[in-house]
């Protein structure tokens, strides 16, 4: 039997990376979805989703194809997974990458090893009381420095922060997409519910 989908659409920035897998992630919890590659796209969205990839490639992309301003300036939640918490934080250090400055945090590329040195690992969700771990796929992840006490921290791994929320935009240093555990989706799309 097929679940009706939500009335709201999230938008997923399709320009590289891992898009595919927050679609899927989408079509679990009955929420329609639509890939961003153009500008115009974006006006019908009520929330966006930034993938992980390679944030050196997506903020060329970005300029590329005319969308830094609308994205920049979307009011509507965001979500930025590991390359898209990058592109969504205000300072990176890596200069080849020109972020949205959405979220107040500092972001260190692949503090977490290179693609060979990736892992899962079990974190603890803050924002839950049933206190069943969460399986934290991290691949070239990035590090997540707060430099602004409103943002939140929902989850810590070896007691720096993986998953931080601010305002209606949520970070995460790894990949909840790539698992088949929809908490943190379905957390991002409270916070659609929510406008």
């Amino acid at each position: 039997m097929n679940k009706k989908k939500s009335g709201k659409i999230v938008g997923i920035l399709g320009l590289q990376g891992a898009y595919q897998k927050h679609i899927d992630m989408l079509d679990q919890l009955s929420v329609k979805t639509l890939l961003i590659r153009y500008p115009e796209e974006i006006d019908k969205c009520d929330a966006i989703i930034f993938p992980g990839g390679e944030s050196t490639t997506m903020s060329k992309l970005i300029d590329n194809m005319g969308l830094r301003e609308k994205l920049k300036n979307f009011s509507g939640p965001k979500f930025g997974t590991c390359a898209g918490a990058i592109l969504l934080s205000e300072y990176c250090d890596d200069e080849r990458v020109n972020t949205l400055a959405n979220v107040p945090i500092n972001t260190k590329r692949n503090a977490y090893g290179r693609q060979i040195e990736s892992f899962v690992t079990e974190i603890q969700l803050s924002n839950e009381h049933n206190h069943t771990p969460f399986p934290a796929v991290f691949i070239r992840a990035p590090d997540l420095v707060i430099i602004n006490n409103d943002v939140e921290v929902l989850a810590e791994y070896k007691k720096k922060s993986v998953l931080v929320k601010y305002k209606n935009i949520l970070l995460s240093s790894f990949h909840p997409e790539l698992t088949n555990d929809i908490r943190i989706h379905k957390l991002f799309i409270n916070l659609i519910e929510l406008e």
